[in-house]
């Protein structure tokens, strides 16, 4: 019998790979790494931003503590878990500094104009999510969906117990859904 491996855990075996080769001043690795992580950590520093100039911004910082702190990380087999940590804290940070954040639209827009997402239906799918969800809502959806962390992660990042997530995030679902069947009749 032939073993799959599992992807989730040889990704974050590169990811630590390339951690711990830019503790070592490697620019490549960490070029790597944002490469692939990019769109994770982007999408989440949006959805609390919801300002695609200061996400820009974050993600752009985070890649700096990632290179500047990649010595003090300690190996768990969640680098991405640590990255968004990083990014919520720095997302947070500049919320508290501006104090004027615009709204949801600006992420709707985001992610519409997205490559994969240019059919009508897909667009009303993201119009439903983005309208009929809270922000905490949003988020946990984000974090679970684009960045595919779990829903424990998720629970330890945002500061709020796993119960939590795991009913918001059901709770969401069945609300998208029942509002997507309302759409469609």
């Amino acid at each position: 019998m032939m073993l799959v491996p599992n992807i989730k855990e040889s990704q974050n075996s590169l990811f630590e790979r390339y951690i711990k080769d830019i503790a070592l001043g490697d620019k490549e690795a960490l070029a790597n790494l944002y490469e692939q992580t990019k769109s994770a950590i982007y999408g989440f520093s949006l959805s609390i931003l919801r300002n695609t100039h200061e996400a820009e911004d974050v993600l752009q910082d985070v890649y700096i503590k990632v290179y500047e702190n990649a010595n003090t990380y300690q190996a768990n087999g969640k680098p991405l878990a640590w990255m968004i940590t990083i990014t919520k804290n720095l997302s947070l940070m500049k919320l508290r500094k501006n104090k004027n954040h615009k709204n949801v639209d600006e992420l709707k827009e985001v992610l519409t104009d997205n490559k994969g997402i240019k059919d009508a239906e897909n667009k009303l799918i993201i119009d439903t999510i983005f309208s009929n969800i809270s922000e905490e809502e949003r988020n946990i959806l984000v974090l679970h969906s684009v960045s595919g962390l779990k829903h424990r992660e998720i629970a330890k990042i945002l500061g709020i117990p796993l119960t939590t997530v795991l009913s918001k995030y059901n709770r969401t679902i069945k609300k998208i859904k029942r509002k997507l069947g309302e759409e469609r009749k």
